[in-house]
């Protein structure tokens, strides 16, 4: 099954970049800047569930061989890539998602960015939300444009209070 899934991805990408503009005429504008990739970031993963996937332009502003990692609530890391994460997006129905960003940081120095962002997220837009997280997200510039080569997520919890401690300090 994560096979029939990863190659239905391969050929959307396969034929989208044939009969279609090229990735890089469809989303130049998502990785100009740091705050573009990180707006693009947020946007492919919000949405509501009538809405496609976008698998193409999320592997567009990630970097070949990015790495994702979610630490639990204890604070254990588990990592992989990007494609793994789609396996099981692409076996589920889509829901209703909005990840909204609440505040960012960013450092950049020379061809790398670091970006510590805090978010929310929420099933539907109109409604408060208390599920909050905070990404560190590492960037790199080449080739006149940027790439997001990982992001680490460690969600709010009662043991950890990172996106209130985060929110307070300037």
């Amino acid at each position: 099954m994560n096979k029939l899934i990863l190659t239905s991805i391969s050929i959307i990408f396969a034929f989208n970049s044939i009969f279609g503009q090229t990735n890089e005429e469809k989303y130049a504008e998502d990785v100009k800047s740091v705050d573009a990739i990180i707006n693009a970031y947020y946007d492919v993963v919000s949405g509501s569930s009538s809405e496609p996937w976008e698998f193409e332009r999320d592997n567009y502003i990630h970097s070949k061989n990015a790495v994702i990692t979610r630490l639990d609530d204890n604070g254990k890391a588990e990592s992989h890539t990007l494609e793994a994460e789609y396996i099981p997006i692409g076996l589920s129905l889509k829901e209703d998602f909005y990840e909204k960003e609440l505040k960012r940081k960013v450092s950049k120095y020379g061809n790398i960015a670091q970006v510590w962002s805090a978010f929310e997220i929420r099933t539907d837009t109109k409604t408060e939300s208390n599920i909050r997280g905070l990404n560190s997200i590492q960037l790199h510039y080449e080739n006149g444009r940027w790439w997001i080569d990982s992001w680490t997520c460690e969600m709010e919890s009662e043991k950890s209070s990172v996106v209130s401690e985060f929110m307070t300090k300037e």
